[in-house]
């Protein structure tokens, strides 16, 4: 007696006949029968990680063409989901048909990357809301340029140890993207106040600001982003030697909703304009001078004695 496998509709009887079950198994629903772009690059890929989608070039001629089709309409692009390196070919090949990138991250390249990779990405890519071209020694102040004028929407861009930024490619992408948020120039040693006061002015909606470890910075550059950034919320003057109390004071003043602020190695900056921010809870990176102290007996001893600190 031959018993039916039973299960939901569609399932196979052990009663059919050879033909009829491998006809049967030949209609089941196989991964690439989905819709690609409204199924599968959509509401799919979207959850893997980036080095699973490229392995997946490697299984057959489809999946490469399935993954060629998610690379041209992803809208993050961050090679570090990848490896610690990506290739220079890898990077172009991937992105040679995407126009529709809202984030993009180079950091993960910036061993090779130059303008000749970078600037056509950017040129086909006008919706970029955020880039980060952290530690891309290589590039110029012409990639700075292009994301100005290719990118009017951009709202968040990292700079960081690119001291090929100055101050005429920065005022560009001042005049440009009025809408930024965020903006990292640490170590842009190029970079003096009166590019700092040019950004204030031209983006007054900057919530994030770090100019760290750059003399040329001082209180009237802090002061000028003070008062036409009422918004910002952090702020980092690390290493910044010239920054005194004055512009901190104007910095409580003018900024309500500023949440943290660095000023490790600021040796002008002293807690008689600190404890003002401390008050209001702002974190700050540089611990008051009695407990600093405290820290440095307890080094020294062993223990640290009890102080009653609310006195």
């Amino acid at each position: 007696m031959i018993n039916n496998v039973r299960g939901s509709e569609g399932s196979i009887s052990m009663d059919q006949k050879p033909d009829e079950r491998t006809q049967s198994q030949s209609h089941r629903c196989q991964l690439l029968d989905l819709p690609w772009e409204d199924v599968l690059v959509t509401h799919v890929f979207c959850y893997l990680p980036l080095r699973h989608l490229v392995s997946l070039q490697c299984v057959s001629k489809s999946f490469r063409s399935l993954i060629q089709v998610y690379l041209a309409n992803c809208r993050k692009f961050d090679p570090t989901e990848t490896g610690p390196h990506i290739p220079k070919e890898a990077f172009c090949s991937m992105l040679r048909h995407n126009q529709v990138l809202h984030h993009l991250c180079v950091t993960n390249c910036s061993d090779w990357i130059t303008d000749k990779e970078l600037l056509p990405v950017i040129g086909q890519n006008q919706h970029l809301l955020h880039v980060d071209m952290r530690g891309c020694v290589h590039l110029s102040r012409h990639a700075l340029v292009a994301v100005s004028l290719s990118c009017p929407r951009l709202q968040h861009l990292s700079l960081a140890h690119c001291e090929w930024v100055d101050s005429l490619a920065l005022r560009s992408l001042a005049d440009h993207c009025s809408d930024l948020r965020s903006l990292d120039v640490t170590a842009c040693r190029q970079l003096k106040d009166e590019a700092m006061c040019y950004v204030a002015g031209k983006c007054p909606a900057l919530r994030s600001l770090s100019v760290a470890v750059n003399a040329n910075i001082t209180d009237t550059a802090v002061e000028e982003v003070a008062k036409k950034c009422r918004d910002l919320e952090r702020l980092d003057l690390t290493g910044c030697l010239r920054v005194r109390n004055e512009a901190i004071r104007t910095l409580a003043e003018y900024c309500p909703k500023l949440q943290s602020l660095k000023v490790n190695h600021c040796h002008n900056v002293t807690e008689s304009s600190l404890g003002v921010l401390r008050r209001r809870n702002v974190e700050i990176d540089v611990e008051p001078p009695l407990q600093r102290a405290l820290v440095l007996l307890q080094d020294v001893v062993g223990f640290a004695p009890f102080i009653n600190l609310q006195i």
